[in-house]
């Protein structure tokens, strides 16, 4: 069972410090609260799928550390396989076995995948996979998506969604317009504004990249069609195509969004579930396009970081126990569960809302819809997303702080979590 109300003294307190101290309080700027209002709450200890506050409420969470904890927090088996590595130091800066174990295993999941390198971040893989893409083709040009998010690297912060959609900047101060100048945006799942960029930039284009389910815009997934038609495009017009699978790889497959929908792209970056929690990033693909990495190449990238003992370490022991029996179908059962539930609970209190699921990643937007695009995504009542997320919070159930955001369930999530969310979430909408 969860809280009905809560007391959040205490969460008040040391954010109120934290604002002294880190700009917004934060280190992350979604974690403010700023779209949904309230202050948020301090965590304390996460388990499964509860996390507690400073003052002791608990909650179910569908955040998931922003998806990592597909597993439910602090697995057993992870947390035993960490507590073994880090007798063995916490931190190489040299080549390690377990590198290979779990090269290995990305490579043998993830259909693009011949060769990967390990980096500490999804904007850190994206990044590198920006560089390398543009040194194989020997373009500068790239297109990228209008709310698809790869990170803060300059390059990418045009019309970026997520936590920039969240806070209404369509940019960022000090990114130079020289550092843009060669991004090219388009509407998801708008394959002719693609063909016409092509058109436009003959011969100048380097690749497209774009999550392949969008989750920096609230839960987006590609018409039927769509991936299979930028596969084409870019093979036709000699450039690259690169599925950012930060979120999506090993949560809506086990092979990512190129299993699910049967598309393989040239380049691939990672994230989130394969560190298992711990900070970790990766790229591969081709092992053509990969060989030009520095030191088998002349594309520089390095890190001191990269291929932590710790991450390496968390992230085997999580794709182990997702190769379980049974796993992905336990996750699709419990989130079209919960998600089918939303809906049906929205319509009966007459809230306006649309929505979808994959596997364990889910999204609703309080608006008719259908939601195609970035624009459909902002035609959402934010207001009422807000009051939403505040009611929630209040009853014991943690979402997204963001109505640009999607959210994430786990193998730890029970059916009776999914029931008791669904009570809560029927007491809150019928006072929207």
């Amino acid at each position: 069972m969860v809280n009905t109300t809560i007391k959040t003294t205490k969460s008040q307190e040391v954010f109120a410090a934290a604002q002294n101290l880190m700009p917004g309080g934060v280190s992350s700027p979604v974690r403010a609260f700023k779209s949904v209002g309230g202050q948020p709450i301090v965590f304390d200890r996460v388990k499964g799928a509860y996390i507690w506050d400073v003052d002791g409420n608990q909650y179910i969470d569908y955040v998931g550390t922003w998806g990592p904890a597909i597993c439910g927090h602090a697995h057993p088996e992870v947390i035993a396989a960490l507590h073994e590595a880090l007798e063995k130091g916490s931190s190489f800066g040299a080549p390690s076995v377990l590198e290979n174990v779990l090269a290995e295993m990305v490579i043998d999941a993830v259909p693009s995948v011949e060769m990967v390198r390990f980096v500490n971040s999804g904007t850190e893989a994206c990044m590198g996979v920006l560089r390398l893409m543009r040194a194989f083709t020997n373009r500068d040009k790239i297109i990228k998506f209008e709310g698809c998010y790869h990170g803060h690297a300059d390059t990418f912060l045009v019309k970026a969604g997520s936590g920039v959609a969240t806070l209404g900047l369509p940019d960022s101060p000090g990114v130079p317009k020289a550092a843009t100048s060669t991004t090219l945006t388009a509407p998801f799942n708008d394959l002719e504004a693609v063909k016409a960029l092509f058109e436009e930039n003959r011969d100048e284009i380097a690749g497209v990249i774009l999550e392949p389910v969008v989750g920096n815009a609230g839960f987006i997934p590609p018409d039927a069609g769509f991936l299979e038609g930028l596969r084409e495009l870019t093979h036709d017009h000699g450039a690259l195509l690169v599925f950012d699978e930060v979120m999506t790889g090993f949560r809506i497959a086990y092979g990512g969004a190129q299993e699910k929908f049967g598309v393989t792209p040239d380049l691939t970056t990672l994230g989130k579930v394969i560190g298992g929690g711990l900070p970790v990033g990766a790229y591969g693909g081709r092992r053509d396009i990969m060989s030009m990495v520095a030191p088998a190449g002349p594309v520089y990238q390095a890190g001191t970081l990269s291929g932590n003992p710790l991450a390496m370490t968390a992230g085997i022991k999580t794709l182990e126990l997702l190769q379980k029996p049974g796993t992905y179908e336990y996750l699709e059962r419990i989130t079209k569960k919960l998600e089918d539930g939303l809906l049906q609970i929205a319509k009966e209190t007459g809230n306006a809302a649309c929505g979808g699921q994959i596997s364990a990643m889910f999204g609703l937007f309080f608006t008719s819809g259908p939601v195609h695009n970035y624009e459909d995504a902002k035609k959402s009542d934010t207001a009422k997303f807000g009051r939403f997320h505040r009611g929630m919070l209040e009853r014991g159930v943690y979402l997204a702080p963001s109505q640009f955001e999607a959210g994430f369930t786990s193998f730890a999530h029970t059916e009776e979590d999914i029931e008791q969310t669904l009570a809560v979430a029927r007491d809150v909408m019928s006072s929207l």
